[in-house]
């Protein structure tokens, strides 16, 4: 019998507002999320830690904040820069203190590192964010060869134009039929904030509905999914039991 493979879905931006840690905890409680990934710059990060103890949603990674960017007029503009990304000293101090922040919040490691809006996915963050992975023995995403990173459930194109046909139960299962690796994790960005200064706002609302499908989880199944967290893979590379 062929063993299930493993499904992560990990709702970023934990931490931006009140209102989004709503929406990402009715996602996790009613819904498939499995894990997410943590802001701790905004004043909400301690509040969302909190809730999630208190439902026993462990599964937390780091989402290192250097900035955000969105589109206006046809450019890219920083609604807001925490650090210049290409100034290297300056992100690997911002870095660590990010980590420290959310260590003395959650009192313990990220199961995961990713970042807001993939910088690390350029240089030098994309260092920084490596040696702080591999220091951790945590996965990357985009570089990890335990997980296959897919962010196709996302409601706008490469420039910031608005993608309904993205945000629905079939093209997510679509996904899934897709993908041959053993261990996926499907990015999500759920949120009941309907005023959030982002470019993607109300996407987050239409998020939380599909994730929450009743009949989503079973078709997973279906499709021979096992729906986990980051830590389980962990676990089960290390050869450890999982409760």
């Amino acid at each position: 019998m062929t063993p299930p493979r493993t499904l992560i879905v990990n709702a970023d931006d934990l931490g931006y507002t009140p209102a989004t840690n709503d929406g990402i905890f009715h996602a996790h409680q009613h819904g498939i999320v499995t894990s997410a990934s943590l802001m701790v710059r905004p004043a909400a990060a301690r509040e969302a830690v909190q809730r999630a103890a208190e439902i026993g949603f462990t599964d937390l990674g780091l989402h290192l904040d250097l900035g955000e960017w969105t589109r206006r007029n046809g450019e890219w503009v920083a609604l807001y820069e925490v650090v210049d990304p290409a100034d290297a000293a300056a992100v690997a101090t911002e870095c660590e203190r990010q980590l420290a922040r959310f260590q003395e919040l959650t009192g313990r490691n990220p199961t995961h590192l990713d970042s807001h809006q993939h910088v690390h996915r350029q240089e030098p963050v994309h260092s920084v964010a490596l040696a702080m992975a591999e220091r951790l023995s945590i996965p990357l995403r985009h570089f990890s060869p335990q997980v296959s990173y897919r962010g196709d459930f996302y409601g706008q194109s490469g420039r910031g134009e608005a993608a309904p046909e993205l945000l629905t139960e079939a093209a997510l299962l679509s996904i899934l039929r897709d993908v041959p690796d053993a261990a996926i994790e499907i990015g999500c960005h759920p949120g009941w904030d309907p005023n959030l200064e982002t470019m993607y706002c109300q996407e987050r609302l239409r998020e939380v509905e599909v994730l929450c499908s009743p009949a989503l989880k079973e078709s997973i199944t279906a499709l021979g999914f096992e729906l986990v967290g980051f830590s389980a893979i962990a676990s089960r590379a290390t050869g450890e039991a999982t409760s």
